[in-house]
């Protein structure tokens, strides 16, 4: 309880306070907790090749990999509680490598998705965009409604694997940020946004597991994520 009484004070006294989340904050969702088959699954949404091909069995590897758990248990206690600490003005972002939309359907606005995630789509024929999660919430393979095309979200689409607007919003944030949480990710991916944390700035980790985050941070919460945000007051 010390530990959350001291992250309720810290977060009371930034000015500016950034989340960084990863697969973690997901995991009591039911994403990335299923084994083989869902990084089976998971590769599969990575594949344009199994999406022009066999678009049925693409998003059925979809749906049991992130769709049916986004629509159906939703967001987490930890995705619903940073998206009110946005709302009371203690949460400036969210910079997040997850490819679920859970932070956008728990109600946060200002969301940094790194990687890319199902909102961002576009047809893989005329290339109209599809900036919408809830094509994906209709029962089937969503098609264009100009050519008819597959529609592919970014992570499928993109050879890069980095949105650079997103990154770039999230690290313009991580610059100013006097206060980061650090949320059930095991380390920087790559150099995206690690080098851009203010040097000032106070890091949060919130981790049931040792990461490569234990080192740097100011206070190791080894709890998980629900726990923590159910035990503060927001």
């Amino acid at each position: 309880m010390d530990e959350i009484k001291r992250l309720d004070a810290l977060l009371a006294s930034s000015g500016f306070t950034v989340a960084i989340t990863g697969a973690g904050i997901s995991s009591a969702a039911g994403i990335g907790v299923m084994g083989t088959l869902n990084m089976a699954d998971a590769m599969k949404v990575r594949s344009t090749t199994v999406l022009r091909a066999t678009p049925k069995s693409y998003y059925a590897a979809a749906w049991r990999a992130f769709l049916e758990p986004m629509f159906t248990t939703g967001p987490t206690l930890a995705h619903d509680a940073l998206a009110r600490l946005e709302q009371q003005g203690r949460v400036r972002g969210v910079v997040t490598t997850n490819l679920d939309c859970l932070h956008s359907l728990a109600g946060s606005r200002d969301v940094a998705e790194i990687q890319g995630s199902f909102g961002v789509n576009k047809c893989l024929k005329c290339e109209r965009r599809y900036d919408d999660v809830q094509i994906w919430n209709q029962g089937r393979a969503p098609r264009c409604l100009d050519c008819g095309g597959a529609i592919a979200p970014f992570p499928s689409y993109s050879n890069i694997g980095l949105l650079r607007e997103d990154v770039d919003r999230g690290n313009q944030w991580l610059s100013q940020a006097e206060l980061v949480l650090v949320i059930g990710t095991n380390g920087p991916y790559g150099m995206a946004y690690f080098d851009h944390i203010n040097r000032g700035a106070q890091i949060i980790q919130i981790n049931p597991q040792s990461t490569q985050f234990d080192h740097i941070a100011a206070l190791n919460i080894k709890q998980p994520a629900d726990v923590v945000f159910g035990r503060l007051s927001i």
